[in-house]
């Protein structure tokens, strides 16, 4: 009988995650079936929709009390539908309160469970260690240093690498593809070209976009012979960036509909808000600012909660300071154009910095996809194993 595995991703990152972990699954096991909740890119693998991958994104502190009732709906939903018709493994990406709770109600009624991706224990509070203990059977860990914090569990943490250092070759940030990423956006191969990435939902881009552009105008003071390429990966996004450029006439900002890669191909450096973006940049070798803002309250909040040395992917990932880090009342236009001047001016001097980032891609680059895989076949066989002898 063919399996059915249960999946859930709440956002766009865990779908792609999703969509990986599916087409590994089914290059080696025929007949499966894909159960519950993802977007395009799981949609597009064969996932049997039970809800909408909208009703579960959310976005910054308050955005979860507007959404609860649709949360709490499809959760309910979920429960009820997994605990009615068990599957024979259940996979939650990342989305980690909500997919740890409904882990937890399976593995309670015997269902085995996987969470893929390891939530930022090392940044917030201790105790969701023990959460994830009492929710997921194995853990899929993107990055190596997470194994260490689930020494003392009965949680069984497998290191995948991350799928982002798979699809970015080694040689991707080359100069022939930076010249070649500059003819796709129609910039000028001999400009010094500067991505601002100021963040991938409406919420980051009213917080980070101004302070980003008035950047840029310091930089372009301090560096006539430059030019600004923004990426919008929405046209809501774009719509904003095109408001707040039109008040900068003077600054020459390309507008660029799209995701980050091709601007971060293109450029020479990169101001980057906090999260994935400064992971792609690293593994593009691109120097980098990496800045960060909350509303007040919210900042007080993380303040609180967040106990971690640094806040940039490649720095935690070195264990210390690689790159710039500029959060809230710091990232004033002045701080991150200095900064980022700085970091300019270092990559000319001393261009073999950028090779610690090539180590640390290294590091990372595991076939991820595959490797997910093979932890989630592994379960689904000692299932098989344990029904057939009983």
């Amino acid at each position: 009988m063919a399996a059915t595995i249960g999946i859930v991703a709440g956002e766009a990152s865990g779908d792609n995650l999703g969509a990986g972990l599916m087409a590994a699954l089914r290059g080696r096991l025929e007949g499966l079936r894909f159960v519950g909740i993802g977007g395009e890119a799981m949609l597009a693998q064969g996932l049997e929709p039970l809800g909408s991958m909208a009703a579960l994104a959310v976005n910054g502190f308050s955005d979860p009390l507007v959404k609860l009732p649709q949360i709490l709906g499809t959760f309910t939903t979920l429960r009820r539908r997994f605990l009615a018709g068990p599957p024979d493994v259940f996979v939650g990406v990342d989305f980690n309160v909500f997919n740890l709770s409904l882990e937890r109600r399976l593995k309670r009624r015997g269902v085995p469970t996987v969470h893929y991706v390891s939530p930022s224990v090392y940044a917030w509070r201790p105790g969701r260690v023990k959460r994830i203990n009492r929710s997921a059977d194995r853990l899929l860990a993107l990055f190596p240093f997470e194994k260490s914090f689930y020494a003392d569990t009965n949680v069984d943490v497998t290191f995948v690498g991350h799928p982002l250092a798979d699809a970015i070759s080694l040689e991707a940030g080359s100069e022939t593809n930076r010249r070649a990423a500059r003819e796709a956006l129609g910039l000028d191969q001999d400009e010094t070209i500067i991505a601002l990435l100021p963040g991938s939902r409406d919420g980051e881009i009213r917080l980070m976009l101004d302070a980003f552009l008035d950047a840029a105008q310091l930089i372009r003071a301090a560096l006539p012979e430059v030019s600004f390429v923004v990426p919008c990966p929405r046209p809501s996004i774009a719509g904003l960036v095109q408001r707040a450029v039109s008040k900068r006439q003077a600054l020459p900002v390309l507008v660029h509909a799209g995701v980050g890669r091709l601007p971060l191909t293109a450029c020479n450096a990169a101001l980057v808000k906090s999260g994935t973006g400064t992971l792609e940049a690293m593994l593009l070798r691109r120097p980098m600012v990496m800045s960060y803002r909350l509303g007040p309250l919210a900042w007080k909040l993380a303040r609180r909660l967040v106990h971690t040395d640094f806040v940039a992917l490649p720095n935690i990932l070195a264990g210390r300071a690689l790159v710039p880090e500029l959060l809230q009342d710091r990232a004033t236009p002045s701080a991150l154009a200095e900064k980022l001047l700085a970091e300019l001016d270092k990559s000319v001097r001393r261009p073999e910095y950028l090779q610690e980032f090539a180590a640390l891609h290294r590091q990372l680059q595991q076939n991820a996809n595959e490797r997910a895989a093979d932890v989630v076949a592994a379960v689904l066989a000692r299932k098989n194993t344990t029904e057939s002898e009983t």
